[in-house]
């Protein structure tokens, strides 16, 4: 296997808003890769966390974006604060005319999305930084799903991640964009042994009790399902899933089904290829994921020690540089707004105990 690099020459030029737990894996994506990306700047209100900026990162600290603008010209800006004000910052931020990378979700209700899909509309240069698709195993079962091997699509499970992740991840296994959906939606309280939260392993054994969430989304025959329990993606006794149906096939986590022809049935792992296990020294690292002699994703980020996730982020970037270039779009305002208006249907499906039907709203017509 060859190196296969899509990084941009000159380098990946970023300035952060905000400087959170999520804000920090920008940074650190920037920090191992240095000859990719640059970070030019970062923006807190907090004077604590400037400090902590300039310390811990070694970055310049701003106190406000039209501070950070009046002295840097980064590509774009990464956007990542709160849902509550992500809306406002965003619509403050398109006065400048900065390309924005913006942290899902965009808003964090209908009204805000609508405000921000008729201020922005589908010229200005905006994407949501949505990085669930673009995650290793996630990009190589949607190669198999996009090339036709399973078929026509029909039926897609998804029991990952919560609300607008799990629904982003159920269109695109469906083919679906802005079609209607009948949601009906149920979820029960339960008990469980507390696992880690982003501050990391517990400290005790605890019983807490967790929303388990199931949701079907009906698109005029192809049928979503949501299956989460909170916090199952960082559990330690919760498995994740994926189940992908069409009419030749499907993929189930990493297996693939399908038929050679009608008579044969074939069975194929999607295999996980890492550098630095047993006697191999090529440093620590995914490879990529091949299936038979297919290698269906290989990293671009090597040599740099990333887990699915940072490498999902670090894509996000590189296609964020790419989109500004030639206008491809990868994860639009469109798109997240209709994968968050799904998910806040759902809940409410839950909230009111009946069947939901969505409305074409305002992005649909892009």
């Amino acid at each position: 296997m060859e190196k296969n690099s899509k990084y941009p020459v000159p380098k990946i030029n970023f300035a952060v808003i905000g400087i959170g737990w999520r804000a920090e894996f920008f940074l650190r994506i920037a920090r191992a890769l240095p000859e990719q990306f640059e970070v030019l700047g970062v923006v807190s209100s907090r004077t604590s966390k400037r400090e902590e900026i300039r310390n811990k990162w070694g970055l310049r600290a701003y106190q406000s974006a039209e501070e950070l603008l009046a002295n840097e010209k980064p590509d774009f800006v990464v956007l990542s604060i709160s849902k509550e004000a992500a809306a406002e910052v965003i619509l403050q931020l398109a006065e400048s005319g900065i390309p924005i990378l913006a942290e899902t979700p965009p808003a964090a209700n209908l009204s805000e999305l609508i405000k921000l899909n008729k201020k922005l509309g589908e010229d200005y240069p905006i994407q949501i930084a949505e990085q669930y698709h673009l995650q290793p195993l996630h990009q190589a079962i949607f190669k198999l799903v996009n090339s036709g091997r399973l078929g026509e699509v029909n039926y897609a499970r998804v029991s990952i991640s919560h609300g607008y992740h799990a629904v982003s991840l159920l269109r695109k296994a469906l083919g679906i964009e802005f079609e209607n959906a009948e949601i009906e939606a149920r979820s029960f309280e339960k008990p469980i042994v507390k696992g880690p939260d982003r501050s990391g392993a517990p400290g005790k054994r605890e019983i807490v009790s967790k929303r388990h969430e199931f949701a079907f989304l009906d698109f005029d025959g192809k049928l979503g399902v949501y299956d989460f329990e909170r916090d199952q993606h960082r559990s330690w006794i919760r498995s994740q899933e994926i189940l992908i149906r069409g009419s030749e096939g499907e993929i189930k986590n990493s297996t693939l089904k399908y038929l050679k022809d009608y008579q044969t049935p074939i069975e194929l792992e999607l295999k996980r290829v890492e550098a630095g296990i047993n006697q191999n020294l090529e440093g620590f690292y995914l490879k990529g994921i091949t299936c038979g002699e297919e290698w269906l994703y290989q990293n671009p980020f090597l040599p740099a020690r990333f887990s699915d996730d940072e490498i999902a982020v670090a894509e996000a970037l590189v296609k964020m540089k790419d989109f500004l270039e030639t206008g491809d779009s990868f994860y639009s305002l469109a798109e997240a707004s209709q994968d968050q208006y799904l998910a806040l249907m759902i809940e409410e499906s839950f909230q009111k105990k009946e069947k939901i039907e969505t409305q074409k709203q305002i992005w649909s017509s892009y």
